[in-house]
Parts: C-alpha cells; sequence; structure tokens
C-alpha cells in the first residue's frame, strides 16, 4: 500500500465522535451562514459538500438521519484538517501526490470523453424479445450442472482422476488440481444446456470434445478419462442433468436489457477507437 492510499483510508477509518462534539460546540459558540455546516481553521464547508457526502452514503444503503449526517460533517472536518497539515508540507508538490492527481484527472477527463463521445444505439423491445430468442433456441432438451478440473499436462489429470475414483470428492480434487477459475468453487460452472447435435462454435463456450463426453453422462457420473483440448486435459463431472428450464421473458427481460446496453456501449466504445487509429499517425517498434 502507498503512503498516498494509508492516508486515504486514514481518512475514512477515523473515529469521529469526540471531533463531532468538539464541532457541534463551536457551531453553537460561533453562528454560521446557512450555506456552511462547519469552519476549520477558517475554512469553510459547505452544505452542499455535506449533502453531497450524505449522498454517497445513502447509495451504500446508509440512512439519512442526523447520526449519520453528524458523522459525515466529522469526517468532512478530519478530513480538511489533514487536508491543511498536508498543505503546511508543501505535499501536493511530492512526486507521488503529483502522479496520483495526475492519473485522477486523466480517468476523469476520459471518463467525460468517452460520456460525449459514445453514441451507442437505443435498446428497444424488439431487441431484447429477439435476444432471448436466439438464447431459447441455443438451448438442447436437457442442462447440466458440470464441474471440471483443468490441467496442463495428461499426468496431472490422471493423477487426480485417480483420486476421485479412491474416494476423493470432485470439489476438493479441483481446488486441489484444478488451474481453472472455477478450482476455488471446487470446479463448480453455470448450468448449461447444448442444441443438438452439437456444432463446433455453438457448445456455449463449451470446447466440443468437453460438450462430446458430457452428453454421455447422467447426474453424478465421471469422465472415465481426461480428455484433451489443446494444451489443456480435463475431467468432467454431471451434478445434476434435467430438463432444460426454459426462463419466463418478463424475468428476465431487466437482465437481458442490462445486458445488451453494455454490449451496444462495448460495440459504440470499439468503433470509436477505430476511427481514432484510422485517423492518427502511430509509430511503434
Amino acid at each position: 500500500m502507498t503512503r498516498f492510499s494509508s492516508i486515504t483510508a486514514l481518512s475514512v477509518l477515523l473515529s469521529f465522535s469526540s471531533m463531532n462534539n468538539h464541532a457541534q460546540g463551536i457551531a453553537q459558540a460561533v453562528p454560521l451562514p446557512a450555506a456552511v455546516v462547519a469552519t476549520v481553521n477558517g475554512v469553510a464547508i459547505s452544505q452542499s459538500a455535506l449533502d453531497n457526502a450524505v449522498k454517497q452514503a445513502r447509495a451504500r444503503g446508509l440512512s439519512d438521519t442526523p447520526e449519520l449526517r453528524a458523522t459525515v460533517r466529522g469526517q468532512l472536518i478530519a478530513k480538511e484538517l489533514l487536508r491543511q497539515e498536508a498543505e503546511k508540507k508543501n505535499l501536493a508538490a511530492d512526486p507521488e501526490v503529483q502522479s496520483a492527481a495526475n492519473a485522477a484527472r486523466e480517468a476523469a477527463m476520459l471518463q467525460k470523453y468517452l460520456r460525449d463521445a459514445v453514441k451507442p444505439r437505443p435498446v428497444n423491445d424488439a431487441d431484447v424479445k429477439a435476444y432471448y430468442e436466439k438464447i431459447i433456441a441455443a438451448l438442447g432438451p436437457l442442462e447440466y450442472k458440470t464441474r471440471i478440473i483443468q490441467t496442463p499436462d495428461q499426468a496431472s489429470a490422471k493423477l487426480a482422476l485417480a483420486e476421485i475414483k479412491a474416494g476423493k470428492s470432485f470439489a476438493d480434487t479441483a481446488k486441489q488440481f484444478s488451474k481453472a477459475q472455477s478450482a476455488a468453487n471446487g470446479g463448480a460452472l453455470d448450468w448449461v444446456s447444448f442444441k443438438l447435435p452439437l456444432v463446433e462454435g455453438q457448445t456455449q463456450g463449451y470446447p466440443l470434445p468437453l460438450a462430446e463426453k458430457l452428453l454421455l453422462l447422467t447426474s453424478g457420473m465421471v469422465t472415465a478419462q481426461p480428455v484433451q483440448w489443446k494444451n489443456a486435459w480435463y475431467v468432467v463431472k454431471v451434478d445434476e442433468a434435467r430438463p432444460t428450464q426454459i426462463p419466463d421473458f418478463e424475468n428476465v427481460k431487466p437482465a437481458l436489457t442490462q445486458t445488451l446496453v453494455q454490449k451496444e456501449i462495448e460495440r459504440a466504445s470499439t468503433e470509436l477507437v477505430a476511427s481514432l487509429v484510422k485517423n492518427a499517425k502511430i509509430s511503434d517498434r
């Protein structure tokens, strides 16, 4: 953790109860303008700053209560005190601080540019319905809840399979041997269904050899031998097989809409970058 991130954490984690009491005593002794909630060594903390901080707290699920506002006010006072002390040490000129400030400024500038420049097409109900029907059309009669173990060599896959046959649980074996992202979850994957007959590139992201072996298994079964695909070896288990459950359109419509909106943003962003690259003079090694 850098010194800069430690300072940020400190401003959030400090206890503000005694500071709040002191700030309230000052507010009672010194009348403040309506738009100011506190002053710190003559520097005003505005009502709008307090309101914005409370709004952020509400976005995290907290309720707007007098207690919350008192805590937030204390946080703003602590932040201003820390800022003033840092300023006394001329830390604004510190290379680490300048680097962080430049990175934050650049990120904000890029986000603002992208919001203005990226023009995604609106997603309408017809688009969502067509997307839903495309997904449904790619499903088969059965769906499978599976687990996998992925190893970089056949010997490791065979050793993992031998442990399973000896009585070790598939989940524990996956945690020990698998190099796939699902290893931490015992190799568990989401439900999957394949349209039949199987076609390369239309197996829901599963390698075709794995999908072919999976269709031969019933609930509780594990592949008899490791399955090779490219430079990896796989052991597959079917936890459960059942008739494919078709979700109701209205139930999944919000999630599908969000997916399409994100896809459209990514498409428009890629298109924008491609146009910039096309019109730029770029030299590299």
